[in-house]
């Protein structure tokens, strides 16, 4: 974080102590040593009065602390997003490949196991609706963007945007079809396979 070189930073350039800064400031040295080493943050009332003792706006102060903090929670974002997309699309598969041969060698047993991955498929497919609704992303551009850490510009976002209708009507129109298809495939390896 940036606020501990500030810190540091700034009492060095006006030629004082920890002790002496802590004095002005109505800390103890204790806590200026350890926002200079990282090892607490102060709290808003200390940010201001360094602030206004070191004569710069709190956001010069903080300002490089807010743009490491806001990267790395978006870095954080996009890598749950993509664990939980991988977890999905793993579990999905596995059911979709499972469910006939345990439902055939398994009885109720193999159903209550395809059951278990159905709910679990499911809690990670509205994790990331969540997601996908918390940061406003639709269109396959916008969560591809989102999970290489990009953002779209404002003309790229209005296109995508204007897409999300057509899409929706697109995806209600497949999944019915996509869903026929897997039932015909799922038979046909129930049929030749496993019976």
């Amino acid at each position: 974080m940036e606020l501990s070189n500030q810190i540091k930073k700034y009492r060095k350039e006006m030629n004082l102590s920890q002790e002496e800064l802590a004095e002005q400031i109505f800390v103890t040295r204790q806590s200026i040593s350890n926002w200079e080493t990282n090892r607490s943050y102060p709290d808003i009332h200390s940010l201001l009065l360094l602030s206004s003792f070191f004569h710069i706006s709190l956001d010069q102060l903080i300002k490089g602390d807010i743009e490491a903090m806001r990267e790395e929670v978006n870095k954080e974002d996009i890598q749950k997003f993509n664990r939980y997309g991988t977890k999905f699309a793993v579990i999905l598969l596995l059911f979709i490949v499972s469910v006939v041969p345990l439902t055939v060698y398994f009885s109720y047993l193999g159903l209550a196991v395809s059951a278990v991955l159905y709910a679990v498929g499911l809690y990670y497919a509205l994790a990331i609706e969540k997601y996908k609704k918390k940061f406003n992303i639709q269109t396959y551009r916008e969560i591809l963007a989102f999970t290489e850490g990009k953002k779209l510009d404002e003309i790229e976002k209005a296109k995508e945007y204007g897409k999300r209708p057509y899409q929706k009507v697109l995806l209600a129109l497949l999944a019915p079809i996509v869903a026929f298809f897997a039932g015909i495939g799922i038979t046909w390896l129930a049929k030749y396979m496993f019976l």
